[in-house]
């Protein structure tokens, strides 16, 4: 009961966040013309699998992921954002999202915030 209420409430943070990113200009970002906020709401589903490298990824988080992905920088952008950050995702356990749903033609190795990344990472795997 209590992880559903947590993945409602990252899914409204999400929706405000994606309703104020309508306010603003429509330039060329990291996702093209679509805020990063607004992309963020598409990975609603993928909640509880941003938070914990252990938990199942749902295959509607695995579709997502999989079209996001196919922007390396919009990717990125969406997992190492403050929107994600104040919603509770943890970005080192998010990038592991593709591996984790077996997508095919992931970008291995590309540096999403790597410095960033590898010292989160240590905290979640406990390592030093």
């Amino acid at each position: 009961m209590e992880l559903q209420a947590r993945c409602l409430c990252v899914v409204a943070m999400l929706l405000v966040a994606g309703l104020a990113g309508l306010e603003t200009a429509h330039g060329a970002g990291e996702c093209g013309r679509v805020p990063v906020d607004r992309v963020a709401l598409k990975l609603a589903p993928c909640a509880a699998a941003t938070q914990n490298p252990r938990a199942a990824v749902p295959p509607s988080c695995c579709a997502q992921v999989r079209a996001i992905g196919r922007n390396p920088k919009c990717l990125c952008a969406v997992m190492l954002s403050d929107t994600a950050r104040k919603a509770g995702v943890k970005p080192a356990v998010a990038m592991t999202i593709p591996k984790r749903c077996a997508i095919a033609n992931r970008p291995v190795g590309y540096k999403c915030g790597l410095s960033k990344l590898l010292s989160q990472r240590a905290k979640v795997y406990n390592v030093k």
